[in-house]
């Protein structure tokens, strides 16, 4: 999968639980393999959607934290 095909959720101005909330919708309507990047601003969300992530049996592939964004690139493995 090309970089162009990355899936993208944008959850900045959200804050707990709807950064997670939104990040479970878009990986169940994913298909295993795919790959979603997302972007929240709530100080929480990086550990929040990255202890998701392991919980339901995904793959978190990277996790950065630029300023006040933090990304998280998350392949969908089931």
């Amino acid at each position: 999968m090309s970089e162009s095909d990355e899936k993208k959720l944008d959850a900045t101005g959200l804050f707990c639980p709807e950064p997670v909330m939104r990040t479970k919708i878009a990986i169940e309507r994913m298909q295993v393999g795919e790959i979603i990047s997302v972007s929240a601003d709530d100080p929480d969300a990086g550990e929040d959607i990255s202890k998701w992530v392991t919980r339901n049996g995904h793959e978190l592939l990277n996790l950065t934290n630029d300023g006040s964004i933090t990304t998280l690139q998350i392949k969908k493995l089931k």
